[in-house]
């Protein structure tokens, strides 16, 4: 759980600084490992020994939950480290070990490194709605309005998955999605916001549609472009568009899914990875 135990963080900082071993970083390194995890205001290293400065580092933000998954998961990320994929699994297996007794694990899912909850006896991993979602909004959203909004429906979206409505879970978080994305994208790009968004069916390219007319999927392919999520979650936040889409009962008589317990489970996976990439590639407003 966090915030992390004090032993835990401690066994975090020997293995993230790995003193003698292949993948010692040197103090430069920390500091920009911190800032690569999204990480606002990292102070510069200041020559101190390397496990306690990285200690204090971690000690000091063990209540913002958003900060501390963003580090696990940047240190378990392949894209961190020269050696890719194989060293981004052995940190995360070394990791994984230490947060264990926290109730903690890190997966990948789509090639992206999310922090899940241990079910009871620690054999099974879950995945719930975002810790901290109205202040993690209000660091990427300046509109409040939006902000109470999208709690709301993170509110009702618990109660449906709660209830045991799972279609309509799944549902509501394919609007979070949506609402979160759209909004961003408008406060932050101004082409976007006073011409509106390019008509895909233009293949001039010189027709512009309203906001209330674009798709999920445009929204997403968007924010990809922008360099604001990677591919690997762009596909990964795809398949929540695709479920959100059993809005319309005709796909839903065609298909006939059977949405239960996991996959609801399934859909906020991808909602963090989404969280993560935004938080770590848009400027933070606070």
């Amino acid at each position: 759980m966090i915030p992390l135990d004090p032993r835990t963080v401690e066994r975090l900082a020997e293995l993230v600084v790995d003193v003698g071993g292949p993948y010692e970083r040197r103090g430069y390194e920390l500091e920009r490992l911190l800032r690569n995890s999204g990480w606002a205001d990292v102070p510069d290293y200041d020559g101190t020994p390397r496990i306690p400065w990285l200690i204090d580092q971690l000690t000091e933000r063990r209540n913002n939950r958003a900060e501390i998954e963003r580090f696990l998961c940047r240190v378990c990320d392949p894209i961190e480290h020269d050696g890719g994929v194989p060293v981004g699994e052995e940190f995360r297996n070394h990791v994984n070990a230490l947060l264990a007794p926290e109730g903690l694990v890190i997966l990948y899912a789509s090639g992206r490194p999310v922090v899940g909850s241990l079910e009871q006896g620690g054999e099974h991993a879950t995945f719930s709605a975002p810790a901290d979602f109205r202040a993690r909004l209000e660091r990427l959203l300046a509109d409040r309005l939006t902000v109470d909004m999208l709690m709301n429906r993170l509110e009702e979206t618990r109660i449906c998955e709660s209830g045991g409505a799972y279609t309509m879970a799944v549902i509501g978080i394919g609007s979070i999605v949506e609402g979160l994305l759209l909004q961003l994208l408008l406060e932050r790009d101004k082409e976007l916001r006073e011409n509106g968004f390019p008509d895909l069916r233009d293949p001039q390219g010189n027709r512009r549609k309203k906001p209330d007319r674009v798709t999920l999927e445009q929204l997403i392919d968007t924010a990809h472009d922008k360099d604001w999520i990677q591919l690997d979650a762009t596909r990964f936040v795809h398949n929540v568009r695709d479920f959100r889409n059993f809005v319309h009962p005709r796909k839903e008589l065609a298909e006939r899914p059977r949405f239960d317990r996991d996959s609801v489970m399934l859909c906020w996976a991808p909602v963090h990875a989404l969280l993560n990439d935004l938080e770590n590639n848009v400027s933070p407003l606070t």
